[in-house]
């Protein structure tokens, strides 16, 4: 299979949904030599954040000069932004190849009784084998759903991380924190200890117990004992639009105190963020003897960047891209947004899936704006546009419905004066539809292909590996 084909195969697998539980891809690993046996990983899950720890994780460990795999979920722009090795996406030629290798796999397990691979599994036997192939030091593996019944689950972690618990994927996980709590906590093994950046006392202590299980420390990232937290700071520009501020936090952790690092992913939660993964490093430090010096934290951190975080496309007026897709992910927004800028108005696009609930974040989100368009995803899990305001139990703004994200950021974008911000939000997948070739300005690079990053001006590498 060429790359388009590879693409087309595993996207046609999301018919078969999501399968929790690992003994289906624990055989089709098998099959390949057990790739993740090979890998020395740091494990991370949450509700939320944990994409972005794991990104600040990688950057560390490669400011510190060793080989880094980072495997993410979901991808925003492009697919290969789930695998990737020192900030290099997986080249289309080595996606394809691997899919191919793994198909025949996949077909013979599809005849037994353990049935047929999920797109999910394939992505992450992907990984697993592109990891195991390039050699890396180090994997950062990003929990995909949960935590305990999740394909990733079956790595033997260095490092276990839980980020947050809130509220998302109840029909999944559990209808109470503690449910949740104890889903993600599955990730916990011996012989690794654990951190978590969890500070609300049902699921504290349900991570807790799980730790206590396994025989392994638990580090307990707390605000205001281990964060500093920044200065509320207004936003500036600089060099054609592109956006240069950095935010400041200091972290305390028990080898001492990280005085003033700088961040470019913007909000307070990140810098919440930013302490768990020093804390997770510093636990790799201690527990396994690896070599991270303080100048590797503070490169790492400061190189961190992430598309579809409080990403910023456009300057007059600002477009503004955000994943938030759950009420707690929509609460750091609102007041990240209320801390960083000033405007005059604030046009909302907003489109959800299914299987996250609507009420919580529109609630959240509307009373920040003059006006909202309601959209949705082109996703077969999207939720139609009109449900969105029927859910709402605060007053609306004027709103209407534009069915197709781009038709519905382009409406924004001409309705908004350069004082004014637009911003999309609601979905990895409503941010992934925004097409930002028409919107952000060009700027020469030596990756074409590599994802733009327009909060920091900087773009993801696409080389060979």
């Amino acid at each position: 299979m060429d790359y388009a084909r590879a693409v087309m195969y595993m996207q046609g697998l999301k018919r078969f949904g999501i399968k929790l539980g690992n003994e289906r891809f624990e055989a089709l690993l098998e099959r390949l030599g057990n790739p993740h046996h090979q890998l020395r990983v740091i494990h991370v899950a949450g509700t939320n954040g944990k994409g972005s720890t794991s990104t600040f994780i990688a950057t560390i460990l490669q400011g510190a000069g060793y080989k880094v795999g980072l495997y993410l979920s979901p991808y925003v722009f492009n697919l290969r932004e789930r695998i990737q090795v020192n900030g290099y996406l997986i080249p289309e030629a080595d996606f394809a190849r691997l899919v191919t290798w793994i198909k025949p796999h996949i077909d013979e397990l599809a005849q037994t009784p353990l049935g047929q691979v999920t797109e999910f599994e394939l992505k992450t036997a992907v990984g697993f084998s592109c990891f195991a192939e390039q050699r890396v030091d180090f994997a950062v593996v990003e929990v995909g759903l949960g935590g305990r019944l999740d394909a990733t689950n079956v790595v033997r972690p260095l490092v276990s991380v839980i980020t947050s618990i809130g509220w998302d994927h109840m029909d999944r996980l559990g209808d109470t924190l503690g449910k949740i709590a104890a889903e993600k906590a599955g990730i916990i093994k011996p012989d690794a200890p654990a951190v978590t950046g969890v500070t609300e006392e049902e699921p504290l202590q349900v991570i807790r117990e799980h730790a206590q299980r396994a025989g392994v420390p638990l580090t307990e990232v707390k605000p205001g004992r281990m964060v500093i937290p920044p200065p509320v700071r207004t936003a500036h520009w600089q060099d054609e639009g592109v956006y240069r501020l950095r935010q400041k936090v200091s972290v305390r952790t028990m080898d001492g105190v990280y005085r003033h690092l700088s961040l470019r992913l913007l909000g307070r939660h990140q810098c919440s963020n930013a302490a768990v993964a020093t804390a997770a490093v510093e636990a790799l430090r201690h527990a396994h003897r690896v070599e991270v010096p303080e100048s590797a934290i503070r490169i790492g951190l400061e190189h961190a960047t992430m598309p579809g975080r409080m990403q910023i496309v456009r300057r007059s007026p600002v477009l503004l891209l955000d994943g938030a897709h759950n009420v707690d992910a929509a609460r750091c927004l609102a007041q990240a947004v209320s801390e960083t800028f000033r405007y005059r108005r604030l046009i909302l696009v907003l489109g959800m899936t299914r299987g996250h609930v609507a009420q919580g974040v529109v609630d959240t989100l509307a009373p920040l704006a003059s006006h909202i368009i309601f959209t949705q995803p082109d996703d077969p899990r999207g939720r139609p546009a009109a449900e969105l305001p029927e859910s709402a139990t605060v007053s609306l703004p004027p709103y209407e419905i534009v069915p197709r994200v781009p038709e519905a950021v382009e409406r924004a974008m001409s309705m908004a004066k350069s004082e004014d911000i637009v911003l999309v939000t609601g979905s990895f997948y409503v941010v992934g539809e925004v097409p930002l070739e028409k919107w952000q300005p060009r700027r020469a690079t030596s990756q074409e292909e590599g994802i733009s990053y327009a909060a920091s001006g900087e773009s993801a590498g696409d080389g060979s590996l």
